[in-house]
């Protein structure tokens, strides 16, 4: 059996991993072997729908050393006059040239591709059979916990009667060959994958009239304007960010606090006459709210239960099946449920949000709190693990974790210091080039600071309420 000895053993080449990685090789002298089942880096950017896209601007994704784009605007489609958002192929490439031009020429990463980890550092490959014992001298990092569930890779969990077409959302671009085209489309979910097979149907061509959305629930999404890379949108992001902080320091629930963050746009709902009950952070354009819009067929009886030829029986009713349609099923869920456990324990890192919902940032962060601090305890103390919120009350623990972990990497001159050099910072960069003279900016970031304590104090009540 070969072996080979390493400092980190990495499981998984997905984000996290490869973000760990990059980050510990810039700042330590180690040797890091990396594994994973598939046959290229990227995780599930691999698995993922042709016309995925990022939800947020390219330049906060991926790893510290290589940008990802060209840091430009787009100038037309949903996105226009925002930043660039990559798209799943593009992500892919992106972390070819990460591996082959940042990680293995630095002669410090063994890459074993089409491979498995079954424990205590024993590695087989997945076309040969062939074992690897890997020694590892410092820790194992299990990047992977927190990996989405793939629509191409989910199983529904309703029953599909017989003579039901039903497709994952990766299957439409492929329509062109079907002898016969669906003229109808029932799009299955509520999520930001049922949005974005919307959006591509539309974008190609489909009446809206043509689109039944079976939509669960409503959700709370991000207004993408307020998470800008670039200086001139200050006046949004920050604006946005101090707007949040009052939001989280004066309101008195969590509904409240979601009208609030709605008046200072930067909160959207795409009915404005149903009050949404759940956030999962996606990140959506005006643009792509006008065009999701103009689906009006919406059934909102719950989740979906069973479909037959004859109907789709979900938690609130049922409802009459749309002939020869085609159902799109958008429920496999990017976030399920897990729950943190901490990110440093003893021989073992296991990577999780630090940043909510900056996975690539975290990773680089907890990589260099790992590479510069003495003991698990000092190190959990400033990678708290942020919970991702679920429903309304969740987003507020969600927020009492994010903003104690700002303020204790604030408070170490060492680590913020990082944080201002870090490409995976969106916002840093921005507030760090305000002209001191600019009063008026200069107020809206030290309210922005004067704000954080009280916002604690007032999600800590709400959330105990």
């Amino acid at each position: 059996m070969k072996t080979i000895a390493t400092d980190y053993l990495v499981i998984g080449a997905g984000a996290v991993g490869m973000a760990f990685a990059d980050t510990i090789l810039e700042e330590t002298d180690a040797h890091v072997t990396i594994i994973d089942r598939q046959a290229r880096p990227g995780g599930h950017w691999n698995d993922a729908y042709s016309f995925v896209a990022l939800h947020q601007p390219s330049a906060f994704y991926g790893v510290n050393s290589l940008p990802l784009g060209e840091n430009r605007k787009d100038s037309h489609g949903v996105n226009a006059g925002l930043y660039e958002l990559a798209s799943g192929p593009e992500i892919s490439g992106y972390y070819e040239r990460v591996m082959r031009q940042r990680l293995l020429p630095s002669g410090r990463v063994t890459y074993l591709p089409m491979s498995e980890h079954r424990g205590e550092g024993r590695v087989v490959s997945l076309m040969s059979g062939e074992e690897v014992q890997v020694s590892v001298r410092r820790k194992v990092v299990e990047s992977a916990h927190n990996s989405p569930v793939i629509p191409a890779n989910h199983t529904p969990r309703f029953a599909v009667g017989e003579g039901v077409r039903m497709v994952p959302p990766g299957a439409l671009p492929r329509l062109w060959l079907a002898p016969e085209r669906p003229e109808r489309f029932v799009i299955l979910g509520a999520g930001k994958t049922a949005m974005d097979a919307i959006g591509w149907l539309l974008a190609m061509g489909t009446p809206a009239e043509s689109i039944q959305w079976i939509k669960p629930r409503e959700s709370w999404l991000i207004n993408r304007t307020c998470t800008q890379p670039g200086a001139e949108f200050f006046d949004a992001v920050f604006g946005g960010q101090l707007a949040q902080m009052r939001a989280f320091a004066q309101g008195t629930s969590p509904d409240d606090i979601f009208a609030r963050l709605e008046a200072a746009g930067m909160m959207l709902r795409i009915d404005p006459a149903v009050t949404p009950t759940m956030f999962h952070y996606a990140t959506i354009s005006e643009g792509e709210v006008a065009a999701l819009r103009t689906v009006t067929n919406v059934v909102r009886k719950g989740r979906v239960q069973a479909i037959t030829q004859a109907a789709i029986t979900l938690e609130q009713g049922s409802e009459p099946a749309i002939p020869g349609a085609l159902y799109v099923d958008c429920t496999a869920s990017a976030v399920e449920p897990r729950p943190p456990v901490p990110i440093f324990q003893g021989d073992r890192i296991v990577p999780q949000l630090v940043r909510v919902p900056q996975p690539c940032f975290s990773a680089a962060l907890i990589a260099f709190v790992e590479a510069h601090y003495p003991d698990d305890a000092a190190k959990n103390a400033l990678c708290r693990t942020v919970p991702f919120p679920h429903d309304l009350k969740s987003y507020l623990t969600t927020n009492i974790v994010n903003i104690m972990n700002q303020g204790a990497w604030f408070a170490d001159e060492r680590l913020g210091a990082w944080i201002r050099r870090s490409r995976l910072d969106g916002f840093g960069k921005i507030a760090a080039a305000v002209d001191r003279s600019d009063t008026a900016r200069v107020a809206v970031l030290q309210e922005l600071r004067q704000t954080g304590p009280a916002a604690v104090q007032n999600l800590m009540r709400l959330a105990a309420a």
